[in-house]
């Protein structure tokens, strides 16, 4: 299991915030579409927009089944 860290410092969005948010979408074909979904619910990158990346690297890891939460 992946170990929980902080991913989103201005909005203090974790990566099982990410995950979670995932888990509640119905599709899961597009990485910028989950990125707006995971956006709405977790308020992640809407402060300084320096996590952008690192979000969309989660977001990618977790569609790929890179990581099981």
């Amino acid at each position: 299991m992946k170990e929980n860290y902080t991913i989103c410092n201005c909005k203090k969005v974790t990566y099982f915030d990410i995950a979670d948010a995932l888990h509640d979408l119905e599709n899961f074909d597009d990485v910028l579409r989950a990125f707006e979904d995971v956006q709405k619910v977790t308020h992640c990158s809407t402060g300084c927009g320096g996590c952008h990346q690192k979000v969309l690297d989660v977001i990618s890891e977790i569609l790929m089944g890179h990581e099981k939460v």
